[in-house]
């Protein structure tokens, strides 16, 4: 996730042309890195860090904590921490880098192709223009959303943060009764994400609800329609809304 964001970031016109720094345990990892246009890469902080004016954040939570102890000593104040972590609270990024200029952020996955969504809230301390200025760098990958608090964080992770993964859970269920039903590999593949595709296209493109789009499609005593009472049978848009409450309430359980 941290490279995919310093690839949208990495030719940004508001880097003035100068290369990302990357900070990687691995030293195979940086010589790739190395090799990339636009990318100074390090395995040791004290060569970069205390040089970087925005620093993303970009490990796994229960990573955190030993980071920002190596971190502290090299921390600037005027610098400004922007985190793409789960979980982990302003608070406690404040508390271990010893820094008050915190934004945190959740990102998505759909971010490595340009098509990503982040949702962001920042310290008291982060002033209007650096909010500005992170926006703009995490609009590179996507579309970047303010929202008021961290509870709007946790929320966005059962969203947009876990949602690929549902939305990818519902394709394999569909190439799985395509191939059951005859279909070829590819055929099933070109089947289900032709739809998923053409289904998003035809809702962004309109201002029709969900329910208005299944309405048209579903007429009555219809195939669609057994399609959609068999869902309603099964609880299955319940069950769905108890998943993204699942990984919200994780991620509020990360945060303590």
């Amino acid at each position: 996730m941290g490279l995919t964001y310093a690839e949208g970031m990495s030719t940004s016109p508001y880097l003035n042309k100068r290369n990302i720094m990357v900070y990687d345990i691995s030293e195979e990892k940086t010589e790739e890195l190395n090799a990339l246009p636009n990318f100074d890469a390090f395995t040791s902080l004290k060569d970069c860090l205390p040089q970087a004016d925005i620093v993303f954040l970009a490990v796994k939570p229960y990573h955190s904590e030993a980071l920002f102890k190596t971190m502290k000593e090299m921390v600037r104040k005027d610098q400004i921490f922007v985190s793409l972590m789960a979980g982990i609270t302003i608070q406690t990024m404040q508390e271990g880098l010893g820094s008050a200029k915190v934004v945190r952020t959740m990102p998505n996955l759909p971010a490595k192709v340009g098509k990503g969504v982040t949702s962001f809230t920042e310290a008291k301390e982060v002033s209007r223009v650096e909010l500005l200025m992170i926006r703009n760098l995490l609009d590179t990958t996507g579309a970047a959303i303010h929202v008021e608090n961290e509870n709007f964080i946790n929320a966005s992770t059962g969203i947009s943060g876990s949602g690929p993964a549902y939305v990818f859970y519902f394709m394999q269920s569909m190439l799985e009764a395509a191939l059951k039903m005859g279909f070829s590999q590819n055929d099933s593949k070109v089947l289900v994400s032709q739809t998923f595709e053409g289904a998003v296209a035809l809702f962004n493109d309109s201002d029709l609800s969900p329910t208005s789009w299944m309405e048209r499609v579903a007429s009555k005593g219809g195939t669609t329609r057994a399609a959609l009472d068999s869902m309603d049978d099964n609880n299955v848009k319940e069950l769905i809304k108890e998943a993204a409450y699942a990984a919200f309430n994780r991620a509020t359980e990360l945060g303590k």
